[in-house]
């Protein structure tokens, strides 16, 4: 069995994408550094729902070759745009020694499908009298293999090793929100063990797409007319507002980063995850448990919390008041909730989290309130420690905690 060793865990490289722009100094110029983060929200391509648009992004100049570009869909581009952003801010873009070694994991969503092809065979099987023999002879005549297999989710990290050279082991998870959470606690892990000492972890979300915006509001999540900040949502029986999100970050053990002269961001303490029946309460239980873990990592005074909350109720309510619960322990609690300023990115979300966090601690400032939110003061003095959650609309409780490397 591997030893556990009490090695600091860095984050040395980040990769961010959203609406708000690309990189770590975009997002802290514009998400309220001594002011209000203000949203930017396209709300007349799914009207009446809104999303939160990619920002313009040049992936020539992390996809230089235009036939890799060609096979990629959005979502795969965007995911593989911003591992190279990560790892060139880390210093390890084009560093055979590095990247040789670089483990990464991925969190995937289900690729993207063709939305004309499923229109047109949905438009076609409710005219059918034997649809279920219409759409078998559909699958195996009309859709090509290829359509999906050029957007299998395993092949996000398969392009990202084509491209970026990165050539140590590779892992996949899929599981909407959890994947998100899963990728960081199997790295922190595999780390902690001496399993690895390099690890490349992220996941990216296209919001804009007719059939995820279809999906969710099948099961009646998304929050319909003008935008307004996630915990204003809870009045009018709350609502998710989807965002499209690439989100990377590098890992690195302490000793690792100083041989070779990297800096810190920040250190990534502890990953914690379970999931429960959703009955009332049980989410709330879940958390109390990981908060009992952190316990002596969580002194009283001040805590920055990045809440993943997505917005659907009453999930988001039940994190909220979990939330405010924590004022019982001695915690003064200053909530920013990713959603109202990025959107909900799915299995993007928590990473996007730990990322914002690590930002907020390198400059020792949280970001400021999201405009047009009563629910989010002001958070005074330098930040060294950050609570990062993560409850999935469906199932699954994620929490980290971010803080000063030493």
């Amino acid at each position: 069995m591997a030893h556990q060793t009490d090695e600091e865990i860095w984050i040395t490289g980040i990769g961010l994408v959203s609406s708000l722009g690309e990189g770590p100094e975009d997002h802290w110029c514009r998400m309220g550094n001594g002011g209000n983060c203000e949203p930017v929200v396209d709300s007349e391509t799914f009207a009446p729902y809104a999303v939160h648009p990619l920002a313009d992004v040049d992936h020539s100049t992390q996809i230089p070759k235009r036939g890799d570009l060609r096979q990629m869909g959005p979502w795969q581009r965007l995911g593989t745009h911003t591992a190279g952003l990560a790892l060139s801010d880390a210093g390890i873009a084009g560093d055979p020694a590095c990247l040789d070694k670089i483990d990464m994991i991925i969190a995937a969503d289900g690729g993207e499908r063709d939305k004309d092809v499923d229109s047109a065979v949905l438009e076609k099987i409710g005219r059918r009298n034997d649809p279920e023999a219409f759409l078998n002879e559909t699958l195996s005549t009309q859709l090509r293999p290829t359509l999906f297999l050029t957007q299998l989710p395993n092949l996000m990290a398969g392009n990202i090793s084509i491209v970026h050279k990165v050539c140590g082991s590779s892992r996949t998870f899929m599981g909407e929100e959890m994947a998100g959470v899963s990728a960081a606690q199997v790295a922190l892990k595999k780390m902690r063990h001496g399993q690895s000492e390099l690890c490349l972890i992220g996941g990216a979300y296209n919001a804009e797409r007719d059939d995820m915006q279809f999906v969710f509001e099948l099961g009646h999540y998304l929050w319909p007319g003008e935008f307004e900040p996630l915990w204003e949502r809870q009045k009018k029986g709350g609502g998710i507002v989807t965002g499209s999100v690439g989100a990377f970050l590098v890992l690195e053990s302490r000793s690792h980063a100083t041989a070779r002269g990297a800096r810190a961001y920040a250190r990534l303490s502890e990953v914690l995850a379970d999931r429960c029946n959703r009955a009332p309460g049980a989410a709330a239980e879940n958390a109390r448990r990981q908060i009992d873990e952190l316990d002596s990592s969580l002194e009283a005074g001040p805590l920055a919390v990045l809440s993943g909350a997505c917005g659907a109720e009453p999930i988001t309510s039940e994190e909220r008041a979990f939330l405010e619960s924590l004022s019982n322990r001695g915690l003064d609690v200053s909530i920013r909730a990713i959603g109202s300023m990025l959107g909900h990115s799915v299995e993007a979300q928590f990473l996007s989290g730990l990322a914002l966090a690590a930002i907020a601690i390198s400059k020792k400032q949280l970001f400021g309130p999201v405009a047009g939110s009563d629910a989010e003061k002001p958070y005074d003095g330098e930040t060294d420690r950050i609570l990062v959650t993560s409850w999935g609309h469906w199932r699954g409780e994620g929490m980290a905690l971010v803080e000063a490397a030493h």
